[in-house]
């Protein structure tokens, strides 16, 4: 059986770290990632405020001593003046991942057009995969999960395709997914062998 991977989730709401409604980032995260993964997992939650020093510092506790493999943040992308999560990610970080930003504004613009405004990135630290989500939960399932007709056929990929793949070439434990909610594309040539 392969090892748990562990994923942290991160909500960065001033508001919601203090109390004023309830956090709905990381709940929609969960649920999501127990319909979408097939192998086991295990949370990490933090829940801080739109703080540039504590987003960094959190990204670094998660991936070097919680050994977070995944780590999946909503909140603080957008161009308000309290939205730093992209610049603390990327202030961590050891390589960008620009696909990921890309692909989730491209999802995004079939719904509004203030897609556009999102600044969305991803990176890679040690051998974590560190990926700013949008905040509601709507739209982090259209990023994570990508776009269907009415038949069920995948219209556009979403983001998490392509995670597990990443996770391989940097060194993660495997996982796999629930093929009807998200199904993961990896080369045949990194594919398991089936029993």
């Amino acid at each position: 059986m392969s090892p748990s991977i562990r994923i942290g989730l991160v909500s960065i709401s001033d508001r919601a770290s203090s109390g004023v409604y309830q956090d709905q980032g990381v709940p929609s995260l969960r649920e999501w990632l127990d319909q979408a993964l097939a192998s086991p997992w295990e949370a990490v939650v933090r829940l801080i405020p739109d703080e540039r020093p504590v987003i960094e510092q959190t990204l670094v506790e998660l991936t070097d001593r919680e050994h977070c493999s995944l780590i999946l943040t909503t909140g603080g992308t957008g161009p308000a003046i309290r939205d730093v999560t992209p610049e603390a990610t990327l202030a961590v970080a050891d390589r960008e991942m620009p696909g990921f930003g890309e692909q989730m504004r491209q999802i995004s613009l079939n719904f509004v057009p203030t897609a556009i405004l999102s600044r969305q990135v991803a990176v890679i630290r040690g051998q974590s995969l560190i990926i700013n989500l949008p905040g509601q939960p709507k739209s982090i399932r259209e990023t994570l999960e990508g776009l269907k007709a009415d038949d069920g056929r995948q219209t556009v990929h979403g983001i998490f395709a392509a995670v597990p793949y990443c996770l391989d070439l940097i060194g993660a434990p495997w996982i796999d997914t629930h093929d009807a909610v998200c199904k993961a594309f990896r080369p045949k040539s990194a594919r398991k062998p089936q029993p």
